[in-house]
C-alpha cells in the first residue's frame, strides 16, 4: 500500500489545517489508520490513530480536544482536521497504516506516507 499525504504548509498560531491522506489500493479500509509527527531534533511521535472499523479514536494527549482523525473507506482516505494550532505542532507529518496494535506505536504500523510540512508561525 502506497500512502500520499498531502496539505501541510504554513499557517499563523490559532489557525486551522487539514491534512489527507490518500491509499493506492482498497486493502487500506481494512487498516487502523495513525498519524505521527516528527518536529525539529526530535523523535517521531505519536498523533492520532483510527480503528478500520468502529469508531474509536485515540489521540496524544498534546493534540486531544483540538485534532480529529477520520477516514473515508470507500475512498481509501483519511484526514486530519487540526485546529488552534501553535508552534509546538510544527513538525512533518506522516500518514501510516497498521495491521495490529498498540495504535500508539511506531512499530505497530506497516505502510508510511512521506510527510506533509507543517510551520506555525507565532
Amino acid at each position: 500500500v502506497q500512502l500520499q499525504a498531502s496539505g501541510g504548509g504554513l499557517v499563523q498560531a490559532g489557525g486551522s489545517l487539514r491534512l489527507s491522506c490518500a491509499a493506492s489500493e482498497r486493502t487500506f479500509s481494512s487498516y487502523t489508520k495513525g498519524w505521527f509527527r516528527q518536529a525539529p531534533g526530535k523523535e517521531r511521535e505519536f498523533v492520532a490513530a483510527i480503528r478500520w472499523i468502529g469508531s474509536s479514536t485515540y489521540y496524544a494527549a498534546s493534540v486531544k480536544g483540538r485534532f480529529t482523525i477520520g477516514r473515508d473507506n470507500a475512498k481509501n482516505t483519511m484526514y486530519l482536521q487540526m485546529n488552534s494550532l501553535n508552534p509546538d505542532d510544527t513538525a512533518v507529518y506522516y500518514c501510516a497504516a497498521a495491521s495490529r496494535a498498540p495504535w500508539t506505536e511506531e512499530s505497530s504500523y506497516d505502510y508510511w506516507g512521506q510527510g506533509t510540512l507543517v510551520t506555525v508561525s507565532s
